[in-house]
């Protein structure tokens, strides 16, 4: 128990998994312990590491959005760069195309004057390769690699600086890479894909940093044009830093470009609209924005591609506005850059609140007694009142991936998400019926059949695991009776829920199935349930069951009439005798032990 307590107390402390793993080393009794420990401690440090890297990006965006001076941006850029990969240098290097040179623009770690002054030839180097590919690169032992040009004056400064890893990223506006952002370390490294999309994602902001100011130069010399652009520069990174979505970003171009603005997905979904209506862009007009990086004209619209970096991510179209130069046209570029970033970081929060909701359903399906009162408030901090009565619906649906059945599911539920190979929801309810609804909507989403079991309500996390169960098995009976498409709780399939549950509602069940009877036999005194025991005992033969009752045959055929009245004229069918017979089994013994 000390050791546990060890353990937790190191895991609060926030220790390493060094540290973690040196209180278990040679007791195997807190092996589990030390692993689960193990994890968390790694789920906590990706955690946080994703913190940081979207805390650096939004402080990106707001310098962005301060832009008064490039370098400044650009210094904290490089600094960002190299705390947040862990290096021991950072740099970034400049084109200057007319030159025929590539300069170093900024630095950040560096001790060498040499390695700060150096001067490249185009294409010399990994900046080279960089530029020419406008790909990645990285280098995990500079010397030892021959993939590019070494050049002397390269090699030492890169040997009086002591670099041996160097991981390379371009600095692109459209197709064209007007210089790179490094990360180097002085041992050699492997470089993770991770780390590398990161490193991008800096020098795609350093290049809107660059190509702004550049922009800001360019139209200086028009102080009304200097002003409108500065004016809708702020308000769209406003936008982005107060949380602002893809519809504002419409109605704030709009404004600014006076005419109507569409916002479509690389489908050509619409995702916002401002103004008039606007049509989808084609395919051709996308396609040759994306080639060039810049807006393109054609059919009376002006047509700009959102993309972040390789990946399409739709498209931007401008009406009403056959004209489109200088200053306006950045702008309307602009807002395409603007359009990706709010994309990605939409994505990237619906990813982290898929994570975590997805950790919560999993430790509330798989572990409810570990720590209650911790699931009900982790649940709390989501929207969700676990305290509630809630129906849990286990999804099915067979070629379809379960991360596209969870999306669809999610809409309906408040929870949403895979586990143990299947779609599970949490949905705040009081009657578990909604399943074949359910089952009809997911089905016409997902354009598959969608099969759903439904176990439930239930409140407390003990309770909802217990339903998860009960759910699980409906769907399995479900498939097993090959009604796939469908969707039922235990209620709904009768003496086949009574079977597969686990609570064993026998009550309910004679109740849902003799109700009417077993109610008219207390009221009126009369013997129907005896008469239907003995019906169903002599195989249906009225002569048979009215020598047991010692009645007349009529009376036999009176009382069964009267239960056809009570129960439905159905009830001597296959499936309704089967149930019936059932209930009164269940009836008669629960009757006998009472």
């Amino acid at each position: 128990m000390d050791d546990v307590l060890r353990l937790l107390d190191l895991l609060a402390g926030g220790a390493g998994s060094e540290q973690l793993a040196e209180v278990g080393a040679g007791n195997p009794e807190l092996a589990k312990a030390t692993e689960l420990a193990l994890r968390i401690s790694a789920t906590l440090s990706a955690h946080r590491r994703r913190e940081a890297e979207l805390t650096a990006l939004f402080d990106t965006a707001s310098d962005l959005a301060r832009l008064h001076d490039p370098d400044a941006v650009l210094r904290s850029i490089v600094r960002r760069a190299r705390t947040l990969l862990g290096a021991d240098v950072s740099y970034l290097s400049l084109n200057d195309e007319a030159a025929g040179r590539t300069y170093m623009r900024v630095t950040d770690g560096c001790v060498s004057q040499l390695f700060k002054e150096v001067v490249l030839g185009m294409g010399e180097g990994i900046g080279g390769l960089v530029a020419q590919t406008a790909r990645p690169y990285a280098s995990p032992d500079y010397f030892r690699d021959s993939r590019f040009q070494h050049t002397g004056p390269i090699d030492d400064a890169v040997r009086d600086e002591g670099l041996a890893a160097i991981l390379g990223v371009p600095l692109s506006l459209g197709a064209e890479v007007i210089g790179v952002l490094y990360a180097s370390d002085r041992t050699p490294r492997e470089f993770t894909p991770d780390e590398v999309a990161l490193l991008q994602s800096l020098a795609d902001h350093a290049a809107i940093a660059l190509d702004n100011a550049r922009l800001l130069d360019e139209i200086s010399s028009h102080s009304a044009a200097v002003q409108r652009a500065e004016e809708a520069h702020d308000r769209l990174m406003d936008l982005v830093l107060r949380g602002g979505d893809v519809p504002d970003v419409a109605a704030a171009v709009a404004d600014v470009l006076h005419g109507a603005i569409g916002l479509f997905d690389a489908d050509g979904v619409p995702l916002a609209s401002a103004g008039a209506p606007v049509v989808p862009p084609s395919a051709e007009a996308v396609a040759a924005s994306r080639a060039t990086g810049r807006s393109v004209t054609g059919d009376g619209v002006w047509v700009c591609a959102v993309q972040a970096g390789p990946e399409p991510l739709g498209s931007i179209v401008l009406a009403g506005r056959p004209e489109l130069v200088g200053a306006d046209r950045r702008l309307f570029e602009r807002a395409a850059v603007v359009t990706a970033l709010l994309l990605m970081l939409r994505r990237s929060v619906a990813k982290a609140e898929d994570e975590v909701r997805g950790e919560l359903l999993s430790d509330l399906l798989t572990a409810p007694g570990r720590n209650p009162a911790a699931l009900v408030a982790r649940a709390a901090r989501l929207g969700v009142d676990l305290t509630e009565p809630h129906v849990v619906l286990v999804a099915h649906a067979e070629s379809v991936s379960r991360t596209r059945l969870a999306m669809a599911a999610a809409r309906h539920a408040a929870l949403a998400g895979s586990h143990a190979d299947e779609v599970v929801l949490l949905v705040r309810a009081e009657d578990p019926s909604l399943a074949p609804r359910l089952a009809t909507q997911l089905g016409s989403v997902v354009d598959s059949p969608v099969t759903v079991g439904a176990g439930g309500p239930a409140s407390g996390p003990a309770a909802i695991a217990e339903a998860h169960a009960e759910a699980l098995r409906c769907l399995r009976a479900l498939l097993a009776l090959g009604r796939t498409g469908e969707g039922a709780s235990a209620a709904e399939l009768g003496f086949l829920g009574v079977l597969l549950g686990d609570r064993g509602d026998l009550d309910g069940f004679v109740r849902r199935t003799l109700g009417p009877v077993l109610d008219y036999d207390t009221r009126r005194g009369t013997e129907l349930v005896r008469t239907l025991e003995e019906y169903f005992a002599a195989g249906g033969n009225l002569t048979r069951a009215k020598e047991a009752l010692h009645v007349h045959v009529n009376t036999v055929v009176q009382r069964l009439e009267r239960v056809a009245s009570l129960l439905g004229e159905d009830w001597q069918s296959p499936a309704r005798a089967l149930e019936v017979q059932l209930a009164l089994r269940v009836h008669l013994l629960r009757r006998s032990a009472r």
